[in-house]
């Protein structure tokens, strides 16, 4: 053989080639943007699967999921998996990874929801079959732990999904009607306001009441989430770049010194900065203790905010609450702090 190689030899320097095309052509489609994909919007009598991709569940809420949905006008359809249990997870990873699979996959499922939040999700991602996502393109709803199958859609299927209600929530009428205008009857431009609910406990609870940390009125794709997963996938191949994105975050049952990790996290690894604004919701029960000199949650997030010089504000009616919007994830849309509102500049399905 030319050059003292044997056919062995030759063999292998060739397919080490061609290894090393494929890895570059497979980094090069990395780098490119993903084109982003809308899912078709839901219409009265449109099947719904209910999923478990998380925490465990049970019969009541499962009854409560369906109930939900035909509240909606909708049809739901329970996965095959959702009664396991295994730790504090509703199945193994291959099994709420094919309950997952097989919603998307089923011509018939019109929508995906997850039952609750809980934790396990991060689990999932490195399995997911995203080529099947992208092929199959439905609205995934839910929150909390959800935001991991949110961000990681939108990073590697370029799929719009939302950040709402779990399937399982005490729906108000204010979620139910934000609900359905989102995912039913969309529209260009929506403008969301304020939970007057929200407002009224704002009267009594720092933590309902909308504060503006910065004024301002800024543009941007719509991208956050939890805050404890959003951090929590800082510096992973499934961490969404928020540059001159509208960044909301929100957060259950964290004391402000953990808060103020992830926040530090997040300015660590990204920087706030680069965020065309930063929206907050509300931080259900992370006030911390009293009488222990600790930070106040407020004081805890304006060390991140006070340094910002783009808008900025907390207290926004979404979270860990009842009274709270749907966001479509990775759409544009417009946050004006004077009149306390969001407006999506596009719909979020097709």
């Amino acid at each position: 053989m030319a050059g003292g190689y044997s056919r062995r030899q030759f063999g292998n320097l060739l397919a080490a080639a061609a290894l090393g095309t494929s890895a570059t052509a497979a980094a090069s489609t990395r780098r490119r943007a993903m084109h982003l994909i809308k899912p078709a919007r839901l219409r009265p009598g449109d099947l719904v699967g209910i999923v478990a991709p998380g925490g465990h569940t049970n019969e009541e809420a499962i009854e409560k999921a369906v109930a939900n949905i035909e509240l909606l006008g909708l049809r739901a359809r329970v996965g095959d998996n959702i009664h396991y249990v295994y730790g504090n997870y509703a199945g193994t990873v291959g099994q709420r990874l094919d309950d997952l699979h097989g919603m998307f996959r089923d011509p018939d499922i019109k929508a995906v929801w997850a039952i609750r939040g809980g934790s396990g999700c991060i689990s999932l991602l490195e399995h997911i079959d995203y080529r099947l996502i992208r092929a199959h393109p439905k609205a995934l709803i839910g929150y909390s732990d959800i935001t991991c199958l949110h961000l990681a859609l939108l990073k590697h299927a370029g799929l719009v999904s939302f950040h709402g209600p779990v399937a399982s929530s005490a729906l108000s009428d204010y979620a139910v009607t934000h609900l359905r205008n989102v995912l039913m009857t969309p529209q260009d431009h929506y403008t969301i306001a304020m939970s007057a609910e929200n407002v009224l406990a704002g009267q009594e609870h720092a933590n309902y009441r909308a504060r503006t940390i910065h004024p301002g009125i800024a543009t941007g794709r719509l991208i956050g989430g939890n805050l404890s997963l959003f951090s929590a996938l800082a510096g992973t191949p499934y961490a969404v770049d928020f540059t001159d994105a509208i960044l909301y975050l929100e957060e259950v049952n964290e004391e402000p010194y953990r808060v103020d990790r992830m926040m530090t996290q997040l300015q660590l690894s990204q920087g706030f900065r680069k965020a065309a604004a930063v929206m907050l919701g509300i931080f259900e029960n992370c006030e911390g203790v009293d009488g222990e000199g600790a930070l106040s949650l407020d004081d805890t997030v304006d060390q991140h905010l006070l340094p910002l010089t783009r808008p900025a504000v907390a207290g926004y009616s979404f979270g860990h609450i009842r009274h709270q919007f749907t966001l479509p994830v990775g759409i544009r849309a417009r946050l004006d702090t004077e009149q306390q509102t969001l407006t999506l500049l596009e719909p979020g399905v097709s």
